[in-house]
């Protein structure tokens, strides 16, 4: 028997440069909320940053107090300095498109917040979204949460940014800054990688594929956690990285691929496996699911 590891058909995801993104915001909703600050850097296999960009952005409406209580921008700052929203929203989506390109995983804490928050603005600003772009099924992302929850499902403890830092023992600073979240997410997927010899040696297309199945098998398992305790409606979307987006009425095309999990309906039978997430299910039609906030 070959002593080589099955699910390493490539360098490993982690070998090479991973590029970090973050966004900080006026709210939670990626439908209506607004982006006031970027990050994207690259980050090389020592840990050391190779080049970042940054945006203050003009978001267009007023941000909250709570939001700038978490960022530390005001309403004032954006509105002095900032860039309009479509100029930013247009540079970010390109430098992303550019380390894509390259071949380099981004890495994202909670990427379908990010993305999916990203792709309304991108809509808003009457650009393409995301999942029209022909670079999209050839885009891999790297979530530390889908990676933790998928990798270590019942452990103690909260699963933010901060506290999976803690936890990974990777270096966090400048926390809700997104340059310094965007490095954070960085370090804590390396860390992980480290800690978990399951996917130590997996591939970047590998690592994706995984992530899929982690995120749908998580959202199943709580959307039935919740219906349990009397929550009969609420319904949790098992998209990723992408959620699906709504402006107005208008809808993003589904992404292509390995982006998307079959979706059983609510009698299907999911197998849960540690690595790839979904092994099998049973089921006919696709169940209609929506973002949960």
């Amino acid at each position: 028997m070959s002593g080589e590891d099955p699910f390493a058909q490539g360098p490993a995801w982690h070998a090479g440069t991973l590029v970090g993104f973050d966004l900080e915001t006026t709210g939670v909703d990626t439908t209506t909320d607004r982006i006031v600050t970027a990050a994207v850097v690259h980050v090389g296999p020592d840990g050391r940053v190779q080049r970042s960009m940054s945006w203050l952005v003009d978001p267009g409406v007023p941000i909250p107090p709570a939001a700038t209580a978490v960022h530390g921008v005001t309403t004032g700052q954006a509105r002095a300095s900032g860039q309009a929203s479509s100029v930013a929203v247009a540079e970010i989506i390109g430098e992303l498109e550019a380390a894509w390109r390259s071949g380099s995983p981004v890495v994202i804490f909670n990427a379908p917040y990010d993305l999916t928050l990203l792709d309304a603005e991108a809509a808003r600003s009457r650009l393409p979204r995301l999942a029209t772009r022909t670079w999209w099924t050839d885009a891999h992302v790297v979530d530390p949460l889908v990676m933790d929850r998928g990798l270590d499902r019942f452990r103690a403890g909260k699963r933010t940014l901060g506290a999976t830092a803690e936890h990974y023992r990777a270096e966090a600073r400048d926390a809700h800054s997104a340059l310094g979240d965007a490095i954070a997410a960085v370090s804590v997927a390396r860390a992980i990688a480290e800690r978990h010899r399951l996917i130590e040696a997996a591939d970047a297309h590998t690592m994706h594929s995984a992530q899929v199945g982690w995120h749908f098998d998580w959202a199943v398992h709580l959307q039935a956690h919740l219906r349990s305790k009397g929550r009969a409606d609420v319904e949790i979307d098992r998209s990723w990285p992408l959620r699906r987006p709504v402006v107005g009425r208008h809808r993003a095309p589904e992404p292509a691929g390995r982006h998307r999990a079959p979706e059983p309906t609510a009698a299907a039978t999911v197998v849960h496996d540690p690595f790839l997430g979904l092994t099998g299910m049973s089921g006919r039609s696709p169940a209609h699911v929506k973002m949960l906030v």
